[in-house]
């Protein structure tokens, strides 16, 4: 879904990116129904752009705190299902990159301004082996990333790269040649059912931390975790991750458990408390589960796509809270993604601590790392 707007100073375009694993609280993206579509088109979300959405901005200043606000309110619903989040957030992008032009501002300075956060680059979270949704696989885990420490982002980059190639090599002497299949986010759809055998892989083939998405409602059926063939509850899960974690060098844990288990995951919080908790269904970057996890002691990191909430001001709102309860950011991709790289001025310009953009291969990854270069650069070039 793809939105252009036009102002005295130019055109922005900015488009927006679809998830395969989706929490079922996130706002609602519209899409076309019927036969001739498959249920995939955005015909009608362009058509809430340019007949609902135009006539409320056109001719308006471009002040985009306000722009979304008046967007918001003639949608009228808490899940965006009136205009669709794909039309409403396409829109507020493109005013947010409009505004950074007419102030004469970077896109990532003008986030910072806007809500006084403090910049800083992301360390990248690299999807090298893809799992669940992502892939046709059998690995129930969703993603397997890498979380190298390098002194800059360039070079954690460069360390993301020379490791996929050897990792590749790794798995073709393994696995051979068909084992080497892309995933939805540049990983590796690994031939394999055992997430030992992932994380062993990646602790073979060099030093580094892992975050692992687990995506757990994915394969959460009739109260049981379908995990490796076999029902798991959930103290067996919680029992799993302990074991992995003394095993493997595990920085963080994402969406562990079920997205409506918030008690689960404060009990695995209590377990694994120097461990990420990562909530990305649990909260779908809404400030309302944001809360109801702060209060059960749910987690300490979030996942932060902006999609899933609808408009940029909202979440800037979600990372100004994230901030308040002193949780960690990752600003995210989605796996149905584009070559728009604003979330990489986002995750600068609001201080993230971490970005995950699926491995440092295909096209619509590689522009967010490759953005961010160019943002390490700028920066440093202004110090000098």
């Amino acid at each position: 879904m793809e939105v252009t707007l036009f102002t005295e100073n130019g055109f922005f375009v900015s488009s927006v990116p679809s998830g395969a694993s989706r929490g079922s609280s996130e706002a609602v993206e519209i899409r076309d129904g019927g036969e001739r579509y498959a249920g995939k088109g955005v015909l009608r979300a362009v058509e809430n752009v340019n007949e609902k959405i135009r006539p409320l901005i056109k001719g308006r200043e471009i002040i985009p705190q306000e722009i979304d606000k008046i967007i918001l309110e003639a949608d009228g619903t808490s899940n965006k299902s009136n205009f669709g989040a794909n039309a409403i957030l396409g829109v507020s992008m493109s005013v947010f990159r409009a505004a950074a032009k007419e102030n004469a501002m970077s896109l990532y300075d003008y986030i910072a301004s806007e809500f006084s956060f403090s910049k800083k680059l992301p360390v990248p979270c690299f999807n090298l082996i893809n799992g669940g949704a992502h892939s046709g696989g059998e690995l129930d885990f969703q993603e397997f990333m890498i979380v190298p420490s390098r002194e800059n982002f360039k070079e954690n980059l460069r360390f993301g790269g020379e490791f996929l190639q050897s990792l590749k090599a790794r798995i073709l002497e393994k696995f051979g040649e068909s084992s080497v299949n892309i995933g939805d986010e540049g990983g590796f759809a690994l031939q394999s059912n055992s997430v030992e055998e992932a994380l062993s892989l990646l602790t073979e083939t060099g030093k580094a931390s892992f975050i692992i998405d687990v995506a757990a409602s994915e394969f959460l059926k009739n109260g049981k975790y379908v995990f490796q063939k076999k029902e798991r509850d959930r103290e067996e899960m919680i029992q799993i991750y302990k074991k992995l974690v003394e095993k493997f060098n595990i920085l963080g844990l994402e969406d562990p458990l079920g997205e409506e288990d918030f008690s689960g995951w404060g009990d695995l919080y209590k377990e694994l408390n120097d461990v990420l908790i990562i909530g990305d269904d649990l909260l779908t970057t809404n400030k309302k589960r944001m809360e109801k996890a702060k209060e059960e002691k749910s987690c300490n990191a979030m996942i932060l796509k902006m999609n899933q909430i609808g408009s940029v001001t909202e979440a800037l709102f979600a990372a100004e809270t994230a901030k308040n309860y002193g949780w960690q950011i990752i600003v995210s991709h989605r796996s149905g993604e584009t070559n728009d790289d604003f979330i990489s001025d986002l995750a600068v310009g609001i201080g993230a601590d971490y970005i995950k953009s699926g491995a440092p291969q295909r096209g619509e990854r590689v522009a967010k790392y490759n953005r961010l270069l160019q943002i390490e650069e700028e920066i440093k070039e202004h110090h000098e």
